[in-house]
């Protein structure tokens, strides 16, 4: 399934107040990048498998530059989860709760952190500890 690509910043403003029931994750970076074609990759393949719970957007942080400097998007990609109009927060142990900035190898990994930010959110919670440690994992 093809991801929907938010083109202003008026459209992604519009795409985390507007979703009431389902975390929206949008993922920040650049296109044309390897990095960030894998992860788009692995976001296409868990589309489907989490449709009921997310709904997930892209952005080319060189055409919409309007959340670059507050969200610190100088990554070649970058994930991050809203619900209900609010940054959802995920600590992964490596100290940037704020975006998964490095590409996940597992979708079943990613699938698990955004189960576990849902419930999180359902219940409530601003920050969600991810079910695996990443600190460890991944070399930063």
């Amino acid at each position: 399934m093809a991801l929907r690509s938010l083109n202003t910043g008026l459209e992604v403003d519009e795409a985390i107040y507007k979703e009431k029931t389902k975390l929206v994750i949008i993922r920040f970076g650049l296109p044309e990048k390897i990095n960030c074609k894998r992860m788009d990759k692995i976001l296409e393949k868990i589309t489907i498998l989490i449709q009921d719970i997310a709904i997930v957007f892209t952005v080319d942080v060189e055409k919409v530059i309007d959340f670059n400097e507050i969200y610190e998007l100088y990554e070649d990609c970058a994930i991050m989860f809203f619900f209900r109009n609010r940054h959802i927060m995920v600590d992964l142990g490596t100290g940037n709760n704020n975006k998964i900035d490095w590409v996940l190898q597992d979708k079943n990994e990613l699938i698990d952190i955004i189960e576990s930010v849902y419930r999180g959110v359902r219940k409530g919670k601003n920050l969600i500890l991810s079910p695996v440690d990443f600190s460890k994992k991944y070399r930063f």
